[in-house]
């Protein structure tokens, strides 16, 4: 089993992964089909089921599927063009993706939110047509967004191409229990397995390079976040806080009033900037999702700014490790919020940056598999609530917690030897049979828990 570091870490646009990402990615294949296709196409027309339906207004969905038809992908997203390009669509009901003609699309018409009609597949689905002169459909496609920023065909999804198609690897592990045995054997850390591991696929320069990519993107997006201010979109009136705190922060430095605990507020601060910049529409990276996109960065940016002897030379250690993690939990559960709830998102990043903290500083394989499943240990069961099907509340705070939770699960392990009772497969296999579990109406559909117990405007 191989899932790169490149696929657990994406560049992408908020407010979310599988919601907006996805479906402009699904758009974007849908495009690809059409310009070999063997058919006089001359419009467009579309419905999101599921999960995406029912949250997909306060996800920007829809915006997403009218731009990727436009030609937009996430990793080259241009906010001030798309702005543009939605304004022409609303009143020239067409668009014009590239290497294609003019096509018919009209979106209030063209595009529908089916609240009835859920797919089997996956609860974020989404069926995309393509229609001759007389509006009948001539090609259609199925795809489901499983979670953070990955789409399926409805075929793909049927004979399980959920990850690799490449060459074998090295280290192959599919279980966190294969990866110690691996560790053991070879000698070698988490991360310099899944370091070889990538280098089976591509260069040192390429993969360096990436990395520092994927660290500048995020370290950018807190400071943004810092930075800013006012009312997040959507209509839930939620004010930016990350910048006052911060503010409030720094001017406590050196008093000798704070008390220790105030660290905490550090850590939440980095991750709330990131998730209010993800709520914005800003520019974030898949950690593994846009809603729990602030967890490993907020961690990281703790670690550079508050641990004496942390280096940034030792990030791609943290990411490479963390990534790991993520992709075991991928691979045997789910980082999907319509799938299992919240456990799979900010769960999932809060055990990755719980790995890559214990990772660089100083942890045993067996030390950092023990910090992964103490974070995910104390996710288990949460829901997927959003308020208005807006990623703000409580997702915002909430990465702030699963940052905190994060390096206590790991300075826990570091107290170890890396003997523990519950192994972090079988707390993965607990996520997903809770997240089967687990009632429709608290798994991203905004029809239980917070989201209809807090007033929505």
């Amino acid at each position: 089993m191989f899932l790169s570091v490149f696929d657990m870490f994406k560049i992408g646009i908020g407010p979310s992964s599988s919601h907006t990402m996805g479906p402009m990615v699904a758009a974007a294949r849908f495009l690809e089909k059409i310009r070999v296709a063997d058919y006089s196409v001359r419009g467009f027309k579309g419905s999101l089921h599921g999960s995406l339906a029912f949250t997909g207004v306060g996800h920007a969905t829809d915006r997403a599927v009218i731009l990727g038809l436009a030609g937009f992908r996430p990793e080259t997203y241009d906010a001030e063009a798309a702005e543009a390009t939605l304004e022409r669509i609303g009143s020239e009901k067409q668009v014009e993706p590239e290497g294609l003609p003019a096509l018919a699309f009209d979106p209030e018409k063209d595009l529908v939110f089916d609240y009835d009609r859920a797919l089997p597949g996956h609860a974020n689905a989404m069926i995309l047509m393509a229609t001759d002169d007389q509006g009948d459909v001539i090609l259609q496609e199925t795809y489901y967004s499983v979670g953070g920023g990955f789409v399926l065909t409805e075929e793909e999804l049927a004979r399980g191409k959920d990850s690799d198609d490449g060459p074998p690897v090295p280290y192959p592990f599919k279980t966190a229990a294969e990866m110690l045995a691996m560790a053991e054997a070879s000698g070698l850390s988490i991360a310099q397995m899944k370091r070889a591991n990538e280098l089976s696929r591509g260069t040192h320069a390429a993969l360096d390079a990436g990395i520092a990519r994927i660290w500048e993107v995020m370290d950018a997006c807190i400071d943004r976040g810092l930075a800013g201010g006012g009312i997040l979109p959507g209509g839930l009136n939620v004010r930016r806080r990350a910048g006052g705190i911060h503010g409030a922060l720094l001017a406590e430095r050196g008093t000798n009033l704070a008390p220790p605990h105030t660290i905490n507020d550090w850590m939440s601060v980095y991750a709330m900037a990131v998730n209010e910049e993800n709520a914005a529409g800003g520019q974030v990276v898949t950690a593994p999702t846009n809603g729990a996109a602030g967890v490993v960065p907020a961690t990281i940016r703790y670690w550079l700014d508050h641990v004496p002897g942390a280096t940034r030379s030792k990030v791609p250690e943290f990411l490479l490790t963390a990534a790991a993690i993520g992709g075991l939990v991928k691979y045997n559960a789910s980082i999907s919020g319509a799938e299992a709830g919240c456990q799979a998102e900010v769960g999932s990043a809060s055990a990755m940056a719980a790995a890559g903290f214990c990772a660089v500083m100083g942890g045993t394989p067996e030390q950092i598999e023990n910090a992964a499943e103490i974070a995910l240990e104390h996710h288990l069961g949460m829901t997927c609530d959003p308020v208005r099907g807006l990623v703000q509340v409580p997702c915002i705070e909430r990465n702030g917690l699963g940052a905190i939770k994060a390096v206590s699960a790991a300075s826990l392990s570091l107290r170890g030897d890396g003997q523990h009772l519950v192994p972090l497969d079988a707390c993965i296999e607990t996520m997903r049979q809770v997240g089967a579990d687990m009632a429709e109406k608290y798994k991203e559909t905004s029809l239980g828990g917070l989201a209809v117990n807090v007033p929505n405007c």
